[in-house]
């Protein structure tokens, strides 16, 4: 598919066991939370089962396996009391046939966990190690050596906080959200605050809800008033939201219309004005923008900090076939701008092929753009994101200490880019 990957499989699958469940609000975030949790330690969790049954994990049995694991990071990782996860889950066992006969040994195995649970968090403690896929632990040490590798992973552990862009004044809605004001310009909420509708601004479109890491690659277009801008593989809409809240005059583009939809509501919500277009990027043409933003389908692997399924549903053969739409996007985008207009390629992959690899790719047969280096100021002042080349890239352990607030950063990597005149 042309235009943004689906959304993560757990967001799907979520989504539409709420929906057909009914689920109230308070059970919603209790099954999320569930299925975050048992993602974010899943290699620690199959490994201490297997260790706990005495032929492993049936791989002919995914029910089981899927009972067990949930059950397990209930223990291991939620405030759930142990009897309460070891009882749903043995009723669970029983009202399925494919199980029922197996209830005795759920019991049996969760409750082994439960008493072993120092044993097996201090065995899990090397999140590189224990909660990592080995293909891509072994591609982040390749790429950022084995210390910064490990940190990756702890973050990972951690999970995601909610930043915002701000329309307004910084400062004023830090101190009415008691939110952290953030070096690159973004704001971070503190944790278990009220629900994002709820908090003042939402209504009246003061802010969105945007990583700060995504919110950087439209602030490097450095948006004029009625520049005419083509955002390319748009939704969910967070970055075409910044270039007309600027001021320029932006066209949004995307295969998805449900994704899309998404998007009406914000620039709705926001009142700002948006030419949204269903699309393929590829089939697009004219050359007369004076900047088009390319944020390319991509492998994600640096949304597993609030996307923890992504590192146990993506292969080495998808960022190879991402890889190569991402040249084809690439190329088009380039012959959209006008001469003297600028490109930027973003994606948020951890993986240098999507990345900076992508890049050196393209520059090296087009000559008619060279890479604008991102200057310190840009980021404010967190050369750390700065990579020798001049472009960004956002880790997850960056901003690691935040005082008052989760750290972290959505991993992330763009390049600014400029056409000849």
């Amino acid at each position: 598919m042309i235009g943004q990957e689906r959304p993560p499989a757990l967001d799907e699958a979520l989504a539409q066991a709420i929906r057909s469940e009914a689920l109230a609000p308070a059970d919603a975030g209790l099954a999320r939370a569930i299925a975050v949790a048992t993602f974010r330690r899943y290699g620690m969790i199959r490994a201490a089962l297997a260790a706990r049954l005495e032929r492993g994990l049936p791989a002919a049995k995914p029910q089981l396996t899927a009972l067990l694991a949930t059950a397990a990071a209930q223990i291991l990782d939620l405030a759930v009391p142990d009897h309460a996860a070891v009882d749903l889950a043995v009723r669970l066992a029983k009202a399925d046939s494919r199980t029922a006969h197996l209830a005795g040994l759920v019991n049996a195995v969760l409750r082994r966990i439960a008493r072993e649970r120092d044993a097996i968090l201090a065995e899990g403690a090397d999140a590189l190690a224990a909660n990592t896929p080995d293909w891509l632990a072994r591609r982040w040490s390749a790429a950022y050596g084995p210390e910064r590798a490990g940190a990756i992973a702890q973050a990972h552990l951690a999970g995601a906080a909610i930043d915002l862009t701000l329309r307004g004044d910084p400062a004023d809605w830090a101190e009415r959200l008691g939110a952290v004001r953030l070096p690159t310009g973004s704001l971070r909420l503190p944790e278990n605050g009220p629900a994002i509708p709820e908090l003042p601004g939402f209504q009246e479109g003061a802010w969105w809800v945007q990583d700060a890491a995504a919110a950087i690659p439209a602030r490097l277009l450095a948006p004029e008033s009625g520049a005419r801008i083509l955002d390319l593989c748009a939704a969910p809409g967070g970055k075409t939201m910044q270039l007309a809240a600027a001021g320029a005059r932006v066209t949004a583009v995307d295969r998805s219309a449900p994704r899309l939809e998404r998007l009406r509501e914000n620039v709705a919500r926001l009142s700002l004005a948006v030419e949204i277009v269903v699309a393929d990027a590829l089939a697009l043409e004219g050359q007369d923008h004076d900047a088009v933003l390319l944020d390319a389908p991509c492998s994600a692997t640096g949304t597993i900090r609030r996307h923890p399924d992504v590192a146990w549903t993506k292969s080495e053969a998808d960022i190879a076939r991402l890889a190569a739409l991402q040249a084809k996007l690439l190329d088009h985008a380039a012959g959209l701008v006008r001469p003297g207009g600028r490109l930027v390629y973003c994606t948020c992959s951890l993986e240098p092929e999507e990345g900076e690899a992508q890049v050196a790719a393209f520059l090296a047969r087009d000559a008619r753009f060279v890479r604008v280096p991102v200057r310190p100021e840009e980021v404010g002042g967190a050369t750390a994101l700065i990579d020798a080349n001049g472009d960004l890239r956002t880790l997850p352990c960056h901003l690691a200490e935040v005082p008052g607030a989760r750290g972290g950063l959505d991993g992330f990597f763009a390049s600014r880019l400029q056409r000849a005149g």
